[in-house]
């Protein structure tokens, strides 16, 4: 992510400081008074509106729903001449200046959901070349442009590199490639955090374990994107050393490590600063998404089962990213999205914004373009990730948490 300066993402993390500093229960943010035709989601998409409608169009197109069009321009309208995203222009008439602060993670996603919707090539093909001109010379991203390079901002782009058919392993500055990026940000196989990945380095230039990090890293590494497909062929996820590990077997280390973190409860914890302790439905998906991908379907069997049994509230809360998040889940593993412990993921997430143009008669959408009230939060989980990222950044430590939650992230 380059072109954004860390100054600005610092400004737009303190505009939001007071809510970060609120207890969980109020972390979503309220509702828009006027919200752009063709949005997902129905709060305020300051801080992730590109995000959650990348994340709700590739999740539309996974599981065979073809979005409305207003829904597609609305993003395509979102884009600078440059090709890069912010998370929200509110006035798409008026040229990206200084004052814009795009960034990475939003870009790549916009560049997997329109690579998989097809004919927008040229949007795509800009944003890339936006998305290189900002690569870091150890070969990450970080959040803002200019920004340290991070695991999930890395990881995000490598998602889109593949996605539009480059190969991540060509992509370089300095002679690095992201896959370099990656492992030079995995934990050694012992110690505390044995196989993880960490966000970025700390002042000390030390590596701590970070399980939201860990997914994205994973996935990253093994040069996937949002949406995965299970492995078929499974690497043991055992932390082994041996010299500097290859992309692949940092994927391995980190899978092992998530299955460590994921723990007999099946599930991750929050790890914001200042939260209360409680299960995390954001990165307890993605880590479903990054085993699956790394060792096959059977491997996330455990998580899944808890996010069928206890995620309904918590993506109804969160609204579209949140369900994409979960349909990524049940795609990666195998697992039906219409009946995701009894709730119908794409129902409810075509519900959250226009009417689709078309779908399959078991979507539960309207089969003809239409526009639908959102009724549903816009993943404000993702917006906390985001958020973060700005605070992360400004402070000189980069962006932390992928919304991916996620809300988002998340």
């Amino acid at each position: 992510m380059n072109v954004r300066r860390r100054a600005m993402v610092l400004a737009a993390a303190t505009a939001v400081l007071g809510a970060v500093a609120a207890p969980a229960e109020a972390a979503s943010p309220s509702a828009s008074p006027a919200l752009p035709a063709g949005l997902y989601g129905s709060s305020d998409p300051t801080y992730d509106g590109v995000w959650r409608q990348s994340l709700a169009l590739l999740a539309q197109h996974t599981v065979g729903v073809r979005p409305a069009n207003s829904a597609v321009d609305w993003l395509t309208g979102q884009q600078c001449a440059n090709g890069a995203f912010a998370p929200f222009r509110a006035d798409v008439s008026k040229p990206c200046d200084a004052k814009v602060m795009v960034d990475t993670n939003n870009t790549a996603a916009a560049v997997q959901a329109l690579t998989a919707l097809g004919g927008h090539r040229a949007a795509t093909g800009k944003a890339v070349a936006w998305l290189k001109s900002v690569q870091n010379t150890d070969g990450g991203w970080g959040y803002a442009p200019g920004g340290a390079s991070d695991t999930n901002s890395t990881s995000v782009v490598v998602g889109a590199l593949t996605a539009v058919g480059e190969k991540p392993a060509r992509i370089q500055k300095g002679g690095r490639s992201p896959y370099d990026a990656l492992v030079k940000l995995a934990l050694p196989c012992e110690g505390e955090g044995a196989g993880a990945f960490a966000f970025q380095p700390d002042k000390k230039r030390k590596l701590a374990a970070n399980a939201d990090a860990t997914a994205a890293g994973v996935v990253g590494a093994l040069g996937k994107g949002l949406r995965v497909e299970p492995a078929k062929k499974a690497e043991a996820a055992a932390c082994s050393d041996a010299g500097s590990p290859s992309p692949q077997r940092a994927a391995a280390n980190g899978a092992a490590y998530l299955s460590k973190a994921l723990g007999k409860g099946g599930h991750l914890m929050s790890a914001l600063p200042g939260a209360t302790d409680r299960p995390d439905f954001g990165n307890t998906a993605d880590a479903v998404v990054a085993l699956a991908a790394q060792g096959g379907a059977d491997r996330a069997a455990g998580p899944l089962k808890w996010l069928e049994r206890n995620s309904s509230a918590w993506a109804k809360s969160n609204g579209p990213a949140a369900y994409a998040q979960l349909v990524f889940a049940a795609h990666a593993t195998g697992t039906d999205p219409r009946d995701f412990g009894g709730t119908d993921l794409v129902r409810q997430l075509n519900a959250t914004g226009p009417a689709p143009r078309t779908a399959s008669a078991a979507s539960g959408a309207p089969g003809e373009s239409g526009e639908s009230a959102a009724d549903d939060g816009s993943g404000g989980e993702n917006v906390w990730w985001m958020v973060g990222a700005g605070l992360a950044a400004g402070a000189g430590i980069g962006f932390l948490l992928s919304g991916r939650a996620k809300g988002k992230r998340p």
